[in-house]
């Protein structure tokens, strides 16, 4: 890791489904025994050798909502472990699945019971998506109101913003005829892309609340306690800290948007000027680059 300008302004991101890779934390697992023994640990508890899949799989199998997720997930907590007094974060963030990775880390979750309910989440939301065959979309270029026009525009079919990401780019998401109709509709408007996602499904949107359901039983079954530091959670775009709080918030958070755009702008009016996205991947660097200039956004390293 580079070295910290400012360890007060130090904001810890975590990134989402869409990060992961072949070969993700298979250097964690073969340099730290304690890692070793996470990742074990998580074998044991979704009772299948992700690591076998994360380390050496096939794209295919990896891309699994049920091995995607927890892999994800797994990469982005245990990397965190392994900075070891590195990670001091003075506030965090998690993208859609990385909030759960960013309240394991921030000590609001156990590792066990934050995996578990990482895995009832991607069960769930893959029988969602088996049940209501739907899609996203990224539309890049333009603003966000004209979006949310749009989406409120098309009542006979599903279709809401999902995932506020940066300026300029909005994931919207739906059924295959409401996608399609609202791609066809701003492309009029000026859109300069809009870019069908290779997804199983509508993730935050209405067609999630099967899904939403099975998770909050989980969530509410599960202890949580106060985070060494503020979370920033997607539904609000809030700093948060009490653990009742936090619970309400996860449980909304599979049929609502994620605000990643305010979550990073209201942390920057908070102080943070260095954010380091721990997990696999870089996506949330760019993000983050293109929502506030003068920062520094880099990846964590042990």
């Amino acid at each position: 890791m580079s070295k910290i300008l400012n360890k007060s302004g130090l904001a810890c991101v975590f990134p989402g489904q869409g990060a992961q890779f072949i070969g993700m934390g298979k250097d964690l697992y073969e340099s730290n025994q304690e890692c070793k023994s996470m990742f074990e640990q998580a074998n044991d508890i979704l009772g299948f050798r992700i690591t076998d899949i994360m380390f050496s799989g096939t794209e295919e199998e990896l891309k699994q909502t049920k091995v995607t997720q927890p892999a994800v997930f797994l990469h982005s907590v245990i990397l965190a472990k392994a900075m070891g007094e590195k990670f001091a974060p003075s506030m965090v963030a998690g993208h859609s699945l990385g909030e759960f990775s960013a309240l394991v880390a921030a000590g609001a979750m156990k590792f066990e019971d934050g995996l578990r309910l990482v895995s009832i989440r991607a069960n769930a939301m893959q029988k969602a998506c088996e049940a209501n065959p739907s899609t996203m979309a990224a539309i890049i270029g333009l603003d966000d109101k004209t979006i949310e026009e749009v989406c409120n525009s098309i009542t006979d079919q599903v279709v809401v913003p999902a995932n506020y990401n940066c300026p300029g780019q909005l994931v919207i998401s739906g059924s295959m005829e409401g996608i399609e109709k609202a791609c066809a509709l701003l492309k009029e408007k000026g859109a300069k892309r809009a870019l069908p996602l290779k997804v199983g499904g509508a993730f935050h949107s209405p067609l999630m609340e099967s899904a939403r359901k099975e998770l909050a039983e989980g969530i509410q079954n599960t202890a949580f306690s106060e985070p060494i530091c503020p979370i920033y959670q997607n539904v609000d775009a809030l700093s948060h800290t009490l653990p009742e709080e936090i619970k309400e918030n996860l449980v909304k958070q599979l049929t609502s948007s994620v605000l990643w755009t305010k979550i990073v702008q209201n942390m920057y009016k908070d102080g943070a000027r260095e954010f380091l996205e721990v997990g696999p991947g870089t996506a949330l660097q760019g993000m983050i680059k293109k929502t506030v200039t003068d920062v520094v956004a880099i990846s964590a390293t042990i």
